[in-house]
């Protein structure tokens, strides 16, 4: 699908979409809870319905009601045949451990982009608890031939995908033997592991940590059912915040002030570069102003990359980005994607290998190819949105994370037409 975005007055109140990462953590624990768990508010999207697609082919009922989710967990079954995870890389990894304690084989298959992503670092993480899984080369499928979870020590990088630590913390409570999780690297994206964490505590599992989260100690324990909300997803918001400081102001409500999402740093960022952001009891107010370059490092806000690239092409200056060498292993490679996007419309850019610097100048309307990245489609929205004349290929990707972007876009007095309309 081809979206065309011309110059629009963007002005006006949103809904940020619930937090997807939140969603696919609240149904795992409680797919892992025997007895029924209600996870409330939660996100529909391509990647929440593959993860409870696979929790549905082992046994997990989920019945749909008005805003919940009632989720009866406790008792696995092996499939009838594979588990596809489509393009959800927390599905997949995810459902990688958690399948060791399903009794029979199970084969986790991924989309054409997913499955060019690692997952080998925790397929040698879960060998050393005496599982028996195996991948294709580095990436999937996987095959795991659960019923053995022994336990004990297992080391793994925490600087490829904070995703691993989290998929062995979900299964460690299974295991026979007290666990021990030791980084061999510094943690990256340590938001989703403390959301991970939060996670569990609140179905009742108790993790120590120690060592700035770079090692972790589990017990044998049970979840508990449990009621949990998911909140609003800043990564999705923050390409309204952006807007809002380029355009009349927009306000983006269902935002948690004390959130432990790692984009919620967007509004540091947005400050830092001289924007008016005003935040409220639940909801934050962005107004335009005249902004400046920043210097970022984005390795904790990985996502963040792709709505302040755009961001900074509007700001007086130089703005340059660290911490950006994982974004290259994302549903695109987003340094490659968003250069190419840039240039297109008029940009100077200059990448390295774990940075990107990008001046600030007028860019011009042009054809933008998504990768299929529903990030790199959002974020050039909002250029689009500013010098009109500007279309983007595979914007359909928005499904993954934020089905309704574009209406809401429309909302708030964004032109956009798709395809022929």
């Amino acid at each position: 699908m081809k979206v065309t975005i011309d110059k629009s007055d963007i002005k006006g109140k949103v809904i940020a979409p619930s937090s997807k990462s939140y969603t696919i953590r609240g149904v795992m624990c409680a797919a892992l809870a025997k007895g029924e768990s209600e996870v409330v508010h939660p996100l529909s999207s391509d990647d929440t319905e593959a993860a409870i697609n696979v929790l549905g082919k082992l046994g997990v009922r989920i019945r749909r009601e008005k805003d919940v989710w009632r989720v009866t967990g406790g008792d696995f079954h092996a499939p009838s045949g594979d588990l596809s995870c489509g393009e959800s890389a927390a599905t997949l990894r995810f459902m990688t451990a958690i399948c060791s304690i399903v009794p029979g084989t199970c084969r986790l298959t991924a989309g054409p982009s997913l499955a060019k992503r690692p997952v080998k670092p925790l397929v040698q993480a879960l060998r050393q608890w005496g599982v028996d899984v195996s991948c294709q080369d580095e990436v999937a499928p996987v095959v795991v031939n659960g019923g053995g979870l022994r336990g004990g020590m297992a080391g793994l990088p925490g600087d490829i995908s904070s995703q691993f630590v989290s998929a062995l913390l979900f299964v460690a409570p299974f295991a026979e033997e007290r666990v021990s999780i030791r980084l061999t690297t510094p943690l990256e994206s340590k938001p989703y592991v403390l959301m991970t964490l939060a996670c569990l505590k609140k179905f009742g599992i108790k993790v120590e940590c120690s060592g700035a989260l770079g090692k972790f100690e589990i017990s044998n324990q049970k979840y508990q059912p449990a009621r949990y909300e998911v909140e609003g997803d800043w990564s999705s918001a923050s390409y309204l915040l952006a807007l809002g400081a380029v355009s009349g102001g927009v306000e983006v409500a269902n935002l948690n002030p004390d959130s432990l999402q790692g984009d919620k740093m967007m509004l540091d960022f947005l400050k830092d570069m001289g924007a008016s952001v005003e935040a409220k009891q639940n909801s934050v107010v962005v107004r335009q102003s005249r902004l400046k370059g920043i210097h970022a490092d984005l390795s904790n806000a990985i996502d963040l990359l792709p709505t302040m690239a755009v961001l900074a092409v509007t700001a007086d200056g130089v703005s340059e980005f660290a911490g950006i060498e994982r974004a290259r292993l994302k549903e695109s490679n987003r340094v490659a994607a968003l250069r190419e996007g840039l240039e297109r419309m008029g940009v100077k850019v200059a990448e390295e290998r774990d940075r990107m610097t990008i001046a600030g100048s007028k860019p011009r309307g042009a054809v933008v190819d998504s990768k299929g990245d529903h990030r790199i489609a959002m974020a050039f929205s909002l250029l689009g949105s500013l010098v009109g004349g500007t279309t983007i290929d595979g914007a359909e990707c928005v499904n993954k994370t934020f089905p309704e972007f574009w209406d809401i876009l429309r909302s708030i007095g964004g032109k956009v037409t798709t395809n022929g309309e």
